[in-house]
């Protein structure tokens, strides 16, 4: 079995590895799970919610060797608490909330009163769920829970940059015998996913929109579901009634907070004129007490750069920006520390809409702020993208608000607050444009998009008979 090297995001040292299971092996551990999951989907709801239960009992009692492992994988210590947290949260969620949803619901057909219907829910037998590295837990469990809950087994594949807090997971999977049938982690790269995706019956998949188009093609030559949650380019739009301290806090725990290293980070900020000079002063004045967590990862704000190549993408996006006559006013980009690479909080202006820091996912700290004449105006430059994932308004006239909200071409919107899909998962949306791709993985479709329907269909009087064909003019 070949392995894979880790990097430390702190150190930027090697010092961990992985093996990456090959096609075979994945066959095998399909295979297994797809024998279980029969047994599994045959439970009762509540029955698979007992031992869902059993399980959060089990990371409960791990949770700071999980929360440990995560640490070094992402550089983040306050948060990879807050992590396995999260996921207990889930768990609590869908064990409450799955049995309302898993229900047979029956009745008579508007179009033929004659046929009485059932449906039964069937779930998918495998579902391949291939989580990226920037909030590595959390973005598989987000999937895998609610999938297991319906019935299905899962197959999860953490991403290769930040495995370590698969250990201590597949430790608290094991600790429930029932569970640990169905539910299996496998490590491995990009391949790895491929060959899932080739035993899965639905996959989903967290990540980039160039890898997202790859798992969309080979899901539909396999004629398979794909639920894909991909990238971003969120836009804010600060009006002038807008609470600017509140707008200026709001949007730099979004486009800051975790690095900038999530999808629903705010990247491009839009400011009524007749207010810039105040909102810029406000949020520079703000900036100055957020602090890297370096070099005591208990003190600061700003973790490391979890994977080393977003680390030039960041700083290309900058330089080019700068090049192309854009203004720094704060920060200082992409540095080093200790073999570690780290993102200021970086606000830039002077910007063009042409330039790659307002077209492409920067995925770091990096503020944009671009002034606007008219509110028709920022709507069209909010909705000058590829993208379509979520964005933000800043306006106490909440009808007004509102207003601009139904102008925006995304799946959510944060008014008067930043990035509430990251902390309000019961509430569906979708995602718009490149940022997506099927049902929605919050809200009760989260459950339910893992769940077919079969309708068996009881005709109570005589059925028609070929009569019915017969042309007029026969005789």
């Amino acid at each position: 079995m070949t392995t894979i090297q880790v990097r430390n995001p702190r150190s930027g040292e090697i010092d961990y590895q992985i093996p990456c299971f090959s096609e075979n092996e994945i066959k095998l551990r399909a295979t297994s799970v797809r024998d279980a999951q029969k047994k599994w989907a045959s439970l009762s709801i509540e029955n698979r919610c007992d031992i869902l239960r059993e399980w959060h009992t089990a990371i409960s009692d791990n949770r700071d060797i999980i929360a440990n492992a995560l640490c070094i994988d992402t550089g983040r210590q306050a948060f990879s608490g807050f992590e396995v947290d999260v996921a207990l949260k889930l768990i609590d969620h869908w064990i409450h909330r799955a049995p309302a949803l898993f229900k047979k619901d029956s009745g008579i057909s508007n179009q033929v009163p004659s046929v009485n219907y059932q449906h039964t829910l069937i779930p998918y037998p495998i579902v391949a769920a291939i989580s990226p590295w920037n909030v590595p837990l959390i973005l598989g469990l987000i999937d895998a829970i609610p999938a297991l809950a319906a019935g299905c087994a899962v197959m999860l594949k953490p991403s290769e940059v930040t495995p370590r807090f698969a250990a201590p997971l597949e430790k608290t999977i094991n600790l429930v015998d029932e569970l640990s049938d169905v539910f299996s982690l496998i490590m491995g790269d990009g391949l790895t996913g491929r060959a899932m995706i080739d035993a899965a019956d639905a996959v989903c998949f967290t990540g980039s929109v160039a890898t997202g188009r790859l798992v969309a093609v080979h899901a539909a030559e396999r004629f398979i579901p794909a639920f894909l949650e991909l990238g971003g380019k969120d836009p804010a739009i600060v009006t002038r009634q807008a609470d600017i301290h509140k707008a200026a806090d709001a949007i730099i725990r979004s486009a800051v907070g975790m690095t900038g290293q999530a999808c629903q980070s705010l990247e491009r900020i839009y400011v009524d004129i007749d207010i810039i000079d105040e909102f810029t002063d406000t949020l520079l004045e703000r900036l100055a007490h957020v602090k890297l967590n370096w070099p005591n990862i208990e003190c600061g704000h700003i973790g490391p750069i979890i994977h080393a190549p977003q680390a030039k993408i960041i700083q290309t996006q900058l330089s080019e920006a700068i090049s192309d006559g854009a203004t720094v006013i704060y920060g200082d980009g992409v540095v080093e520390h200790e073999g570690g690479l780290w993102c200021t909080p970086t606000v830039l202006t002077n910007i063009s809409h042409k330039m790659r820091v307002m077209k492409e996912e920067t995925f770091g700290p990096v503020i944009p702020i671009v002034a606007y004449h008219t509110i028709e105006e920022a709507i069209a430059l909010a909705n000058d993208t590829e993208f379509g994932l979520s964005a933000a308004v800043f306006c106490e006239d909440q009808k007004e608000a509102l207003w601009i909200a139904e102008k925006l071409v995304v799946g959510a919107i944060s008014i008067n607050d930043a990035s509430l899909t990251s902390v309000v998962n019961d509430v569906e949306k979708n995602s718009f444009c490149y940022s997506g791709l099927g049902g929605s993985r919050m809200g009760d479709a989260g459950f339910t998009r893992f769940l077919r329907k079969r309708a068996s269909l009881i005709q109570t009087a005589k059925p028609m008979s070929i009569d019915i064909f017969k042309e007029s003019g026969d005789h």
